[in-house]
């Protein structure tokens, strides 16, 4: 809660009233308006590790959820005065070591990172309070955690001169992504406020509808015997089709093939990549040990199936990650890694919005909604290409 004025004195007969039996903590300690508090029930348990007058840094620990630390944020008006904020953040950072822990950061910022979350055509260049804001989201590794209507979470409410901005976000690390993949952020509409509320939803793991679409790695193609695995699954249905079916009917029967090819040679890479990186040091110690020309041998041959396998883990993480700006070869696993962990979290569909406002989550029906729509909006399966002679 951001920005309640209800004082020390009172606090604990205000949140009787509206939230009883449940715990609660202020920055009351730093600000006697008391601008930042916190709420929880159990079996949430919350501690609290550092306050400032403009931010709440707490432990959350749910049970069945992993913990994580929260810091809740509510910024000052003047930039010289967020600058102070900024660098508490970087502070709390480094002295709770978050750069390994899951660490969300939400609440109002009062600042916007880029022109474009600004409703006024005349904004339109980044300031240097922008530049400052966006800077120290680098230096801490956080960015916006995906999520819904709308852009904008503050409005001035004035018809003569309305402006909307979003100043209010929650902003999420690395840890957190790989601990909370599906997790996203709900501004919803302000009401009696003039910020949007937002709410914080973990998103546990729905379950999977159907089986797992398959997804052509180009990786595959490495594989010294493709050529001959997939080239006579290709040719059975004789030569090249003139219609889309003969060529779906082409592409489901090399889909088998090269699944086969994956899993065989390519699944659980990392794990591939760890037991092959273990053997070598075996081996090298081996050779040393024992300097034979078959114990150099056998290191080389390793060897060179640790860099052919480390050469498939970067494609595949380069892949899923869609970076394409870094050369291959570089060796930039880890960073790849941390880029498609976002890009899952982004693309994960949760539910569908219907347009009488209902909310669908089940996985069988958003599949049977998706199908329908793509049906009326795509011509029948089966076209005829012609070809001028």
């Amino acid at each position: 809660l951001l920005e309640t004025h209800v004082k020390e004195v009172q606090l604990n007969h205000v949140l009787s009233k509206v939230c009883k039996d449940w715990s609660f903590t202020s920055n009351h300690a730093s600000d006697p308006d008391g601008r930042i508090i916190i709420i929880w029930k159990n079996p949430a348990a919350v501690s609290i590790l550092q306050q400032s007058r403009q931010s709440l840094t707490c432990e959350v620990n749910i049970p069945g959820t992993i913990k994580f630390i929260f810091t809740a944020i509510y910024a000052a008006n003047l930039a010289s005065d967020r600058a102070d904020l900024w660098v508490d953040l970087l502070s709390i950072q480094q002295l709770h070591q978050l750069d390994i822990c899951p660490w969300v950061v939400g609440g109002d910022f009062n600042q916007i990172t880029h022109f474009a979350e600004h409703s006024s055509p005349t904004v339109n260049h980044l300031d240097p309070p922008m530049t400052d804001f966006r800077n120290t989201l680098t230096q801490l590794g956080l960015f916006d955690l995906r999520y819904l209507d709308p852009l904008f979470t503050w409005s001035n409410k004035c018809p003569n001169y309305p402006v909307a901005k979003k100043l209010d976000r929650f902003l999420v690390n690395y840890p957190w992504i790989a601990s909370h993949p599906h997790s996203q952020a709900n501004f919803l509409p302000p009401e009696v406020s003039d910020h949007s509320p937002a709410i914080l939803d973990l998103a546990v793991d729905l379950p999977r509808a159907g089986t797992k679409p398959f997804k052509f790695y180009n990786f595959l193609t490495k594989h010294p015997d493709f050529c001959q695995l997939v080239g006579p699954e290709w040719n059975q249905l004789g030569g090249a089709g003139l219609d889309l079916s003969h060529l779906c009917w082409k592409l489901k029967q090399i889909k088998r093939v090269l699944k086969k090819i994956n899993s065989d040679n390519y699944s659980n890479i990392q794990e591939r990549v760890r037991e092959t990186n273990l053997l070598l040091q075996t081996v090298q110690v081996k050779a040393l040990t024992d300097p034979t020309s078959a114990n150099f041998q056998e290191e080389k041959t390793v060897m060179a199936k640790l860099v052919f396998l480390r050469s498939i883990e970067e494609s595949y993480f380069r892949q899923r990650s869609r970076i394409c700006w870094l050369k291959e070869g570089d060796h930039n696993t880890s960073f790849f890694h941390r880029l498609t962990q976002v890009r899952n979290s982004y693309n994960s569909i949760r539910s569908f919005c219907l347009p009488d406002g209902d909310i669908i989550s089940d996985p069988i029906s958003m599949g049977q909604i998706a199908i329908s729509h793509f049906k009326y909006i795509l011509p029948p399966p089966f076209i005829t290409i012609t070809t001028s002679s």
